[in-house]
């Protein structure tokens, strides 16, 4: 049927004819026509418009209005849209205390809340518009999860703020913290930098993990090319909107779904990508969980060896000098995808929203000359990915650092050890560490935590201080995307289950090669089996409620992190039902 066409579709196959055909769904109807839908609004394909719009932080102040312009583009093509909202818990409010606890927690609930709204409502199709941290990869997950003909869109990133005649993002107001503690900022520096350096709507600008998922979108083939480059506030941010409404009708007409887009080649242009822009290692989390919702197996081993061969190429924060509204400027994702695809590092063949090949969308993107934002692959800012996949006695089931930026790529020294963020970053205040040291937080992994925190407070206090190249991090919990340093995360088996960085004591020498990818300690298998003999896990304080529900069924960073046996597991799919 051609789009536009005022013709009934035929609802038949769709999940909406559960309530909407038939004489026995006229009390469903009932509630249509209370909320002022027509008859032949009705008989139209229902599709979800999803955002996480609310007023916790501008990375979601503007999905309300993006949402309307998606609408509009639905009912162009002949759709009924609508509109639902659910959670997100935004990373920078959240951080540096028990609030970051939460955090992926809310990819979950995310994924799973608008399941339940699509199941429920029976709607046929969806765009999902995500602005920060875990609500790209939650968004991203339930389109799979439900198969339905989907689409998604990042609302778009923040505007740079100026300090001093620079750039500045809100990385840099994490660590003029550090720097005031350190007696090397003013009161009155330090409010005005955080007065001026997040001056509109918008996620964190700089290649973080907001934009690094975004990255990921156009990558993985689930949003349009080019619609995660527009900042925020920019026009042109609603005209995608419009289109993205648009191409999922184009979608439901040609029943093109979710896993015909996301198969293991996509995934691998996912994580290339990734690496090549100097992205967040939180990626090395998510991008297994959105390969678990499909049936893949893509744990962090998989991410790993495709960093490896991977060129670093994108120049962005935090390792690099620009921001995600200097990308787009010069052309967006597209042109970054271009020159990855010129190179020979992605997969051209793999089927996009477009319902085009990712090498059909690029056709007719330039490779801009005269900017060193992107290089080409043949001149790279190093040859391998800008995040490592560790493995060693220390991580037998792995780790992840961003080395993007990085100059010195080995750590060796002692060991000093804390049982939660808190302590190690009231430590990190008063000084109590000394250069060399390796601080280690534990019993922040997935389980232990729970909910795997982010230590950017930690982090950026240290390089505020001067001492960010001075020290190394490990954790079993999280790193933010602004996070820069030698700070290595996901290090599993995490210390709740009995891993080897629970068994540390200060002191330990602790050995971090970026280059061989190891992560080590200089004990024997037998001194840690002793060890092991007398150790106890930390209780930690959240025995009911939503965390300890998310404990007891959270599995391993190793393979996302995921709280559900994944699609390998289903027997029907709510697409087909």
């Amino acid at each position: 049927m051609p789009l536009g066409d005022k013709k009934v579709w035929d609802k038949s196959k769709l999940p909406s004819r559960h309530v909407s055909v038939g004489p026995e769904r006229a009390p469903h109807r009932s509630y249509y026509y209370a909320m002022g839908m027509t008859a032949e609004e009705i008989a139209q394909p229902f599709v979800g418009v999803a955002t996480c719009w609310n007023e916790a932080a501008p990375c979601n102040i503007a999905l309300n209005r993006q949402a309307q312009s998606v609408k509009a583009g639905v009912k162009a093509g002949g759709g009924t849209p609508r509109e639902f909202t659910t959670i997100t818990v935004t990373d920078g409010i959240a951080m540096g205390h028990q609030g970051m606890k939460s955090s992926l927690v809310s990819r979950e609930v995310i994924a799973d809340s608008v399941e339940l709204t699509m199941r429920g409502h029976c709607y046929d199709a969806m765009v999902c518009l995500a602005g920060c941290d875990k609500t790209l990869p939650g968004m991203m997950m339930a389109m799979l999860r439900l198969n339905v003909p989907a689409v998604f869109m990042y609302g778009g990133s923040i505007l740079p703020g100026r300090f001093k005649g620079r750039d500045v993002t809100v990385q840099d107001v994490f660590e003029a913290v550090g720097a005031h503690s350190a007696g090397k900022m003013s009161d009155e520096d330090l409010h005005e930098l955080e007065c001026v350096a997040c001056p509109s709507a918008g996620a964190c600008g700089g290649q973080f993990t907001a934009n690094t998922m975004a990255c990921v979108s156009e990558a993985i083939g689930l949003a349009l090319p080019g619609s995660a480059g527009a900042p925020a506030p920019y026009e042109d941010r609603d005209r995608w909107a419009v289109r993205s409404g648009e191409a999922v009708m184009h979608l439901l007409e040609r029943n093109i779904r979710p896993r015909d887009i996301v198969t293991r080649k996509a995934l691998e242009n996912a994580a290339v990508v990734v690496a090549a822009s100097g992205g967040s290692t939180n990626a090395a989390l998510h991008l297994p969980a959105i390969a678990h919702e499909c049936g893949i197996d893509f744990d962090i081993h998989e991410v790993g060896r495709i960093f490896e061969r991977t060129p670093y190429i994108a120049d962005l924060k935090p390792g690099g000098r620009y921001v995600a509204k200097d990308l787009y400027e010069i052309g967006g994702v597209p042109v970054l995808l271009k020159a990855l695809l010129d190179g020979g590092f992605l997969h051209g063949d793999c089927m996009t929203v477009t319902g085009k090949t990712m090498a059909e969308n690029l056709a007719d993107v330039v490779y801009p000359t005269g900017q060193d934002i992107v290089r080409p692959t043949s001149d790279p800012l190093s040859p391998t990915g800008g995040v490592v996949v560790l493995r060693g006695n220390l991580a037998t089931e792995g780790a992840v650092v961003k080395v993007a930026g990085m100059k010195n790529l080995v750590f060796s020294g002692p060991a000093r050890c804390f049982d939660c963020e808190e302590d190690a970053f009231a430590a990190v205040e008063r000084r109590e560490y000394k250069e060399g040291e390796v601080l280690v937080i534990r019993y922040e992994g997935p389980r232990g935590g729970p909910g795997m925190r982010e230590m950017l407070a930690t982090t950026a206090a240290l390089y505020g201080q001067g001492m960010g190249d001075k020290v190394a991090l490990i954790t079993d919990g999280r790193f933010s995307g602004a996070t820069r340093g030698f700070c290595i995360g996901h290090v599993g088996p995490e210390a709740a289950v009995g891993g080897p960085i629970g068994l540390l004591r200060d002191g330990d020498v602790i050995t971090i090669d970026a280059e061989k990818g190891t992560l080590s300690v200089a004990l024997s298998d037998a001194e840690l089996a002793e060890r092991r003999k007398g150790w106890q896990p930390r209780r930690h304080d959240f025995q009911s409620g939503c965390l300890w529900k998310y404990a007891q069924l959270v599995g391993p960073a190793e393979k996302g992190a995921v709280t559900h046996p994944g699609a390998a597991a289903e027997t029907h799919i709510y697409a087909d039902q």
